[in-house]
């Protein structure tokens, strides 16, 4: 782990530093579900005090990426699918009622929407090649689609799905295949909305969704599996 500890930083700065960290190892399966550790583990492999160690774990535990308990200390909390299955019905609706919204409106089109057009409608030679960087601008694009209609306290709520089912949803793009098919299913998500063909539209995100949904699953239950097999064999 990268030395933490830097001169003039505060307890809350080292805390904001290990909390990303820690969020980004759990993200990355470095740190598995209902792996246990305490906060004297974690301060010393971040490298820092148990201080802001324990400020970065109490805060993961609101958001509910990681469990404590008496006597036993830390555990990453254990993926439950039927949560994530939940969390991406209440996206699909949510994205539904924001297509809805949008082909009512496709003839004055909103600068959220121009944006869009700008990054996606482009040539084939233009699409990028990071699946870091594809898996960042997916997740806005479907983020933009809501901010659009200008619902704020549905974009909240968007918001909140969004960071919740990160954990899983990068893995859609751990293969490069993904890439150019993004690309495809967004330009004609934005191609039905501008020629306001409400259902096709409807019909390309639901099921755009659900593709996503159901490959991080895949992939996610084989990780599980692969991790359980090199425990075992320890």
């Amino acid at each position: 782990m990268p030395n933490m500890t830097r001169a003039g930083s505060s307890s809350d700065n080292l805390s904001e530093l290990v909390y990303q960290q820690i969020k980004n190892d759990i993200f990355d399966f470095k740190l598995m579900p209902g792996e246990r550790f305490t906060e004297s583990e974690i301060a010393l492999s971040y490298q820092v005090s148990r201080t802001p160690a324990r400020q970065a774990l109490y805060r993961l535990q609101q958001e509910g990426y990681v469990e404590v308990a008496f006597r036993s200390g830390w555990t990453v909390r254990p993926l439950n699918l039927q949560y994530y299955d939940e969390l991406y019905e209440l996206r699909i609706m949510i994205e539904q009622y924001a297509i809805r919204k949008l082909c009512s409106s496709a003839s004055q089109p909103s600068k959220e929407m121009k944006h869009l057009h700008k990054i996606w409608m482009v040539a084939p030679e233009q699409y990028l090649s990071s699946l870091k960087a594809m898996a960042k601008i997916d997740e806005d694009f479907h983020c933009a689609l809501v901010r659009a209609i200008g619902n704020q306290e549905m974009i909240k709520i968007h918001q909140e799905v969004s960071e919740k089912i990160r954990i899983i949803r990068r893995l859609d793009f751990s293969k490069t295949d993904r890439i150019e098919a993004t690309y495809a299913e967004h330009q004609a998500i934005l191609n039905y909305i501008a020629q306001q063909q409400t259902e096709l539209a409807v019909e390309k995100i639901s099921a755009h969704i659900q593709q996503s949904r159901d490959e991080v699953k895949k992939i996610t239950l084989g990780m599980l599996s692969q991790h359980a097999v090199v425990k075992a064999s320890r």
